[in-house]
């Protein structure tokens, strides 16, 4: 199949669960009006991630990788009155189109964006501890986040790490590329790590084809 069918089948699935966000949809909007890259995660996904937060019944959640606030937004929404996100982000120019989404979107109550490099940032949280865990930023760096997070984690901690297919480039053991380089690292990283029970996903769809790993904390 062509990744026009795989979109088609994603607006689908889109019009018949999730038809009723037009916020969302606003969102996408806006950040390109910013600019902003388009590589935020599809709204199944997004649907996806408030899913497991609510499955999950978590209260605080850490997202590596902010970007204008879409993922971030879809997980605060599914939060609870006393849940809370705290998203890291690189640009100071990505968190500044993210604090408007998500004001906008009703939910800034519940987030907190901290602005800069994540492996700066993480250490920063030191003593808290996150129900659920998002990595989606630079894969080069996966290796070193998985490891940071594992710090302010707890038995039960769900983590999600997007984008370690790469339209299956992840095979490629020859590559330079740094985001190849560190997702097989990460893998590397998983396999031998008995901290963590985990397993990984392919996807296809409006965003082509990828895939997930997900972790828990044993």
């Amino acid at each position: 199949m062509s990744i026009d069918v795989w979109k088609e089948i994603d607006q689908y699935f889109i019009n018949q669960l999730i038809p009723n966000e037009p916020d969302m949809e606003d969102i996408l909007r806006k950040n390109e009006a910013a600019e902003l890259p388009s590589i935020d995660v599809s709204a199944t996904q997004g649907k996806l991630l408030s899913l497991f937060i609510q499955m999950k019944t978590a209260k605080n959640v850490l997202e590596i990788g902010t970007l204008g606030g879409y993922s971030t937004i879809w997980m605060a929404k599914s939060l609870p009155k006393d849940g809370h996100v705290t998203t890291l982000e690189f640009s100071p120019k990505h968190a500044e189109v993210a604090a408007k989404n998500i004001a906008d979107a009703g939910v800034k109550d519940k987030v907190k964006i901290v602005v800069g490099p994540a492996l700066e940032s993480l250490p920063t949280l030191e003593g808290q501890s996150f129900d659920f865990i998002f990595i989606d930023a630079d894969k080069n760096n996966n290796p070193h986040y998985v490891m940071e997070v594992l710090k302010l984690s707890k038995p039960g901690t769900t983590i999600l790490v997007d984008n370690v297919v790469r339209g299956g480039k992840i095979l490629d053991s020859e590559s330079e590329d740094k985001s190849i380089t560190g997702i097989r690292q990460m893998f590397d990283l998983l396999k031998g790590n008995h901290q963590l029970d985990a397993t990984a996903f392919q996807t296809v769809g409006s965003k082509g084809h990828d895939g997930f790993v997900l972790a828990v904390v044993k």
